[in-house]
């Protein structure tokens, strides 16, 4: 029997994950690698998600803390959707997906895991990146570590370095 190894996802299933506030807001002493933040605008915040569905799997948010999409003023959902429009050619070039989900979860009924900040999803995808694996066990097979992810990713968004 092949044994399938994923540590890292014992924080999430244990309920031990969890990081003090919001993960989208600033953190003191914790470094953009550690935290995944590929990087921001002066509205907007790029980083991968923890837990991917795929490898590459990002989210951007705002960096204000609100849940509000409809409240939000138009420059800076300008701001986001420009941020948004932007990742997805970052994924093209640097992860070359053949395909990508892009959404949003508002309010936990919807699925939101994290209700009281929106933010959007961009989720790379492959012909063949799922099995059975996701629906028999419910289990990811990811190819990639997620630092490795980071690493290969974090060239592709030098276009954020000058943004702050």
């Amino acid at each position: 029997m092949d044994v399938l190894w994923a540590p890292w996802r014992m924080a999430y299933v244990g309920g031990g994950a969890a990081l003090a506030g919001c993960i989208f807001c600033p953190l003191p002493d914790v470094s953009d690698r550690e935290r995944l933040v590929l990087g921001r605008t002066p509205v907007s915040v790029v980083m991968l998600n923890r837990y991917p569905y795929a490898s590459g799997h990002l989210m951007i948010a705002p960096r204000r803390h609100t849940a509000d999409l409809s409240a939000l003023p138009d420059d800076e959902y300008g701001d986001l959707a420009q941020t948004l429009r932007r990742s997805m050619a970052s994924v093209r070039e640097a992860l070359r997906p053949q395909g990508m989900n892009v959404g949003m979860n508002l309010g936990a009924c919807a699925g939101a895991g994290i209700v009281d900040h929106l933010h959007w999803h961009v989720v790379p995808r492959w012909t063949g990146d799922t099995n059975f694996m996701t629906t028999a066990a419910e289990t990811r097979v990811m190819p990639q570590h997620l630092l490795a992810t980071y690493d290969a990713l974090r060239p592709a968004f030098a276009w954020l370095d000058d943004a702050r």
